[in-house]
C-alpha cells in the first residue's frame, strides 16, 4: 500500500506537490493522471525517497522509503528506463542490482525471461531500442518480488505485443493482491488497465476514486436519437429540462434525460425512433475536462500558423 499524508513539496518559489492527501490500495491498478508539470514525477519521487517532502510523508506498507530494510523486496520501481550503465549487458545490469539484496542469478533469469530479454540478455544495454529499455526497467522493478509496483510510463517505446504483455502484467500483479502505481498519458491504455484513478494538476489532487466514476463525474451523458420527424421531438422536448442539438447527420443529441425518458416521450407522441443509443463519456474527455484549467504548458498556434501558411 501507497499513503500521501499532506504531501507537499516546495522548490524556492514553486509549489510542485501541494498537500495532498491518496491511498494506493494492494489488488488495484491505479492510475496517476496528469498534465506535463502537474507533480507526477515529483510524487513518485518522494514515494521512493529520491526527494524529501518539505513536509508531510509518503509511506510504502507503513514506512517511509528510507526505513526499509531491503527496499527492493517491498517497492519496485520504474521512473526512467534509461537509468542502466550502457557499457552492461542486460544480464549485467540485473545482476548488479540483485547483488545488493542477495537476490540469486536464478530471479535474475526469471525476470529476463518474464520480460521477454532472453535473446538480448547478453547485448549491451546501449544498444537496446526504447521499448527494450523499457522491458529492461520493468524486469528491475520485479526482481525483489515487491508487493508494491509503481510505473512511470512503461508501454513508452512498445510495440503492440510489448503494449498487450504490460497490460496482462499489471493485471496479474493486482490481481495477486500487489499494489500497482501506474503513471501515463495513453488514455486508451489507462482506460484498459487501471481500475482506479488519481488525478493530479499544479499539484492537487483533483480526482480520485474509481475509474468509472470519475468519468462519470467529469462528463455527461448524451442520448443520440434518429427520427423522420426530428422537429416535431425538438419541439416537444424543448418544453422539457433536456437540451437538444441536431447534428450534420440529422441525428438529434439530447442531454439532461435518459434513452428510456426519451423514447417514452416519443411514444406518446407517436413519433418512431429508428435509433436510440446513450453515448457516455470517454476517460480522455473526464481528463481533459478536470485538467482544463491546470495545464501549464498550453499551445497557442495550430500548426498552419507555425508554419507560417
Amino acid at each position: 500500500m501507497i499513503t500521501a499524508e499532506s504531501l507537499t513539496k516546495r522548490y524556492r518559489n514553486k509549489t510542485a506537490v501541494d498537500d495532498i492527501d491518496f491511498t494506493v490500495e494492494p489488488g488495484l491498478v491505479t492510475g496517476f493522471l496528469g498534465p506535463n508539470g502537474a507533480g507526477k514525477s515529483t510524487t513518485m519521487r518522494m514515494i521512493v525517497g529520491l526527494d524529501r517532502p518539505t513536509s508531510g510523508a509518503a509511506l510504502v506498507n507503513g514506512r517511509p522509503y528510507a526505513e526499509h530494510r531491503a527496499p527492493l523486496r517491498e517497492v519496485g520501481v520504474l521512473l526512467d528506463a534509461k537509468a542502466a550503465h550502457r557499457g552492461r549487458t542486460a544480464y549485467a545490469h540485473l545482476r548488479s542490482i540483485a547483488a545488493t539484496h542477495g537476490i540469486g542469478r536464478g530471479r535474475v533469469r526469471d525476470v529476463i525471461g518474464m520480460a521477454g530479454l532472453d535473446s538480448v540478455a547478453g547485448k549491451r544495454v546501449g544498444g537496446f531500442s526504447l521499448g527494450m529499455g523499457q522491458r529492461l526497467g520493468i524486469a528491475a522493478a520485479l526482481l525483489g518480488d515487491p508487493a508494491t509496483i509503481i510505473l512511470d510510463e512503461p508501454v513508452n517505446g512498445l510495440d503492440p505485443e510489448g503494449v498487450l504483455w504490460v497490460r496482462t502484467l499489471m493485471r496479474t500483479l493486482a490481481n495477486e493482491g500487489r499494489t500497482v502505481l501506474l503513471s501515463s498519458h495513453l488514455m486508451s491504455e489507462m482506460a484498459q488497465t487501471a481500475d482506479r484513478l488519481i488525478v493530479i494538476g499544479r499539484g492537487r489532487i483533483l480526482a480520485d476514486g474509481p475509474i468509472g466514476e470519475v468519468v462519470a463525474g467529469a462528463t455527461r451523458s448524451v442520448v443520440r436519437v434518429r427520427t423522420r420527424d426530428p422537429q416535431k421531438l425538438t419541439a416537444i422536448l424543448s418544453g422539457s429540462a433536456a437540451s437538444v442539438s441536431m447534428k450534420p447527420d440529422a441525428a438529434l443529441e439530447i442531454v439532461g434525460l435518459t434513452a428510456e425518458q426519451v423514447a417514452v416521450v416519443a411514444a406518446d407522441a407517436g413519433i418512431v425512433l429508428h435509433e436510440v443509443a446513450t453515448r457516455t463519456g470517454t476517460l480522455e474527455e473526464a481528463y481533459l475536462a478536470l485538467t482544463a484549467e491546470q495545464v501549464e504548458y498550453r499551445s497557442t498556434q495550430v500548426l498552419g500558423g507555425v508554419m507560417g501558411r
